[in-house]
Parts: structure tokens; C-alpha cells; sequence
């Protein structure tokens, strides 16, 4: 059975390590060695957390002579993008609910505020 390719990008994005890749690589391509710089951890860990995100569609590699940058793909991250903003779009239409409720709330104690203090001068 073949992996869903939006939880191969959840998975890839689940590690801080491959999120600050991808941050890097949304700059422009790099080499291994380049991504490998800021992490205190060896040059395979660093191909390790590649392959992860290459096999989700986040990067790919190219060959330069001696070079192989890797840069980042949009496609697996539009889709899951997508998959994100229809959720989204139900989460603010329950805050818009809420945000309507609260001012009826408000301006329901508003009123009674007004009553009791018109009905505390009599």
C-alpha cells in the first residue's frame, strides 16, 4: 500500500530539524554541506532528514559537477496548504459565531446594567 502523500508531508514538517531545512532552502538552493552548517549533527544525519523530505516532494536535488544543491518544491506544500485552508475556513466561521454571540452577550448586559441602574434612582 502506497503512502498518502499528505502524510508523507506532515511527517517530513513534523521535525524541527527538517522545518529549518526547508527555511533555509525557501532562500535559495544549497549543498548538503551548506544545510549541514548550522546543526550540530553529522553530514548523514543531515542526508537522512533529505531523503525524508525528498521522498514527501518537499525538495529535490540537481547535479552541479562536484555539487548537488537541493531546493525546495512547491507542489507538496500547496497541497497541503489547501488541505489546511479548508479547515481554516470552518474555524473562522465558528469564531465569527462566537464573535456574534459575545457582542449579543454584551449588549444583553449592557441593557440590564442600564435597568438596574435606571431602577436603583427610583
Amino acid at each position: 500500500m502506497r503512502a498518502d502523500p499528505l502524510d508523507a508531508t506532515f511527517a517530513a514538517l513534523a521535525d524541527p530539524t527538517r522545518r529549518a531545512i526547508l527555511a533555509r532552502l525557501a532562500s535559495g538552493e544549497a549543498s548538503v554541506t551548506e544545510l549541514a552548517k548550522p546543526f550540530a549533527m553529522s553530514q548523514p544525519a543531515i542526508s537522512k532528514h533529505l531523503k525524508v523530505l525528498e521522498r514527501a516532494g518537499l525538495i529535490s536535488g540537481g547535479r552541479e559537477a562536484q555539487r548537488r544543491p537541493r531546493r525546495i518544491e512547491g507542489e507538496a506544500l500547496a497541497v497541503a496548504t489547501g488541505w489546511l485552508d479548508r479547515y481554516r475556513e470552518v474555524w473562522e466561521g465558528n469564531f465569527q459565531r462566537l464573535d456574534t454571540l459575545l457582542e449579543e452577550l454584551k449588549a444583553d448586559e449592557a441593557k440590564r446594567t442600564d435597568k438596574k441602574r435606571k431602577g436603583d434612582k427610583k
